[in-house]
């Protein structure tokens, strides 16, 4: 059963996701947090080195191919903007295999984030281990769904000039969506509860994702960032939640106040 829900109002400022995101890389520092990080960093290392190999070689023939001579003349706004979707879409899809690869020490590392963070012991809430897996299943079938279209918008003329920006913003959605899985999938929350949650804070969701997305594309940097995420997506809900048996408390005192 979801006991949570967030707070719109302090979950849909962005200053919140900066915070937390800065915070997030304050905690790479923490020797509690040693043990979870050494293999999810080789595994970045090792997966972000290719995909930075494939951005190398394909970039300039993909922006020759997408970008129409006729539009030359705006390529200082096309360019860098199919830049960052290049690298998005790259990254994006390593760091799915990534985190796939390194879920086990992650789930670890939002559980003791959460624990430093609010000082008491934070129990992982298991679930069956299928729902899990359907649960995994149904984010990537979710992120699946939606990216394929959106590529396809890469190669139909015209409509590819807006396609860089529409999967950024995508990109930002997918990343928080899969970052905030690991805190949220520790208190039993799974994929379909997941993502109502996170509609309610759509715009900070969209801003921390961002962030996040931001720092995948950054060679080097990218390597610390999932980890990094990881936490942050952790404080980031542990600063925005609310226990939803409170507020219905709160919502009946006031309701017996006010028919007094």
């Amino acid at each position: 059963m979801n006991n949570w829900q967030f707070n719109p109002q302090l979950g849909n400022n962005p200053l919140t996701a900066l915070k937390c995101f800065g915070e997030g890389l304050s905690y790479l520092k923490k020797p509690e947090l040693r043990k979870y990080l050494l293999i999810p960093i080789l595994i970045n290392f090792a997966l972000y080195s290719v995909a930075l190999g494939l951005g190398y070689l394909y970039i300039d023939e993909l922006i020759a191919r997408f970008i129409p001579d006729w539009l030359s003349w705006l390529s200082w706004v096309l360019i860098p903007l199919f830049l960052m979707s290049f690298f998005v879409i790259v990254f994006f899809s390593f760091t799915l295999i990534a985190n796939l690869i390194a879920a086990p020490f992650y789930d670890k590392l939002a559980q003791k984030t959460l624990e430093l963070v609010s000082g008491e012991t934070a129990e992982i809430i298991e679930q069956p281990t299928l729902q899990v897996i359907f649960s995994a299943i149904k984010r990537l079938i979710y992120f699946a769904i939606r990216a394929l279209p959106l590529l396809i918008l890469f190669i139909i003329p015209v409509i590819n000039i807006i396609a860089p920006l529409i999967w950024l913003i995508f990109g930002a959605w997918a990343i928080i969506l899969e970052y905030l899985a690991y805190p949220l999938e520790n208190e039993g929350i799974l994929f379909e509860q997941q993502r109502e949650m996170t509609k309610t804070i759509r715009f900070g969701s969209l801003s921390f994702g961002g962030l996040i997305m931001l720092g995948l594309t950054i060679p080097i940097l990218n390597i610390i960032v999932p980890p990094t995420a990881v936490i942050a997506s952790t404080l980031y809900f542990y600063q925005i939640r609310i226990k939803k048996e409170t507020e219905e408390q709160d919502i009946n005192t006031n309701q017996t106040t006010n028919h007094s």
